[in-house]
């Protein structure tokens, strides 16, 4: 398995490469920028794109995304809650006070409880609104990791004062469908460093 994790772009959104040294194939998620790069680490690992996951449409999540697919060819897959968000990409830029991405709707939804990534590493798809309405989190079971977008931090939690957030759901979301999973697995959130189940649950201030 090839695994990478790296911030891109001004707000430093952290983009995952997955990977399958049998097949050559691979998944990205959240490749908000710097996609000339993100290109490059791929023909550097000799992989083939086969979908773009993203975990929720704020631009430094979901801004490079078209760019990606028209290089390489693999589809995009959304939550369909957040095409409201797509489709406020100018606002959100103007937020940033950056250029406005180019952006398309998803040619696949991220439906709750699908199956998407890899033969070799699948992942299910655990719907978490609250940062968005179409947040999701991706279930990578038998590896024991969640890559869990803006929903959960280490420490922390997604904001919830941008179009489409909602401080009582998210809470609800995390307890819910995350804080099931086993204390052991891994967390990649959207931004910062790495941390556990277990250790949310037990030193997260907001989820005392």
């Amino acid at each position: 398995m090839i695994l990478e994790t790296f911030p891109v772009g001004p707000l430093q959104c952290n983009c995952t490469i997955l990977g399958d040294e049998e097949t050559r194939e691979a998944i990205i998620v959240d490749p908000g920028d710097e996609i000339t790069r993100i290109q490059r680490r791929l023909t550097e690992l000799g992989l083939k794109l086969k979908q773009i996951l993203i975990t929720h449409a704020h631009i430094d999540h979901v801004g490079g995304a078209l760019k990606l697919k028209s290089l390489t060819g693999a589809p995009i897959y959304l939550n369909e809650g957040d095409l409201p968000l797509l489709q406020m990409m100018s606002t959100q830029a103007a937020w940033l006070r950056i250029e406005t991405p180019e952006t398309a709707p998803p040619d696949e939804a991220l439906t709750d409880g699908r199956q998407v990534g890899l033969q070799n590493y699948p992942a299910q798809v655990i719907h978490t609104p609250g940062h968005t309405q179409g947040s999701i989190c991706l279930h990578f079971a038998p590896m024991k990791m969640v890559l869990a977008g803006d929903t959960l931090f280490a420490g922390s939690i997604g904001r919830t004062d941008l179009p489409g957030g909602n401080f009582d759901q998210i809470i609800d979301s995390i307890q819910s469908r995350l804080l099931i999973l086993p204390d052991e697995t891994q967390i990649i959130p959207g931004h910062g460093p790495a941390t556990t189940i277990g250790a949310e649950r037990k030193s997260n201030p907001f989820l005392k």
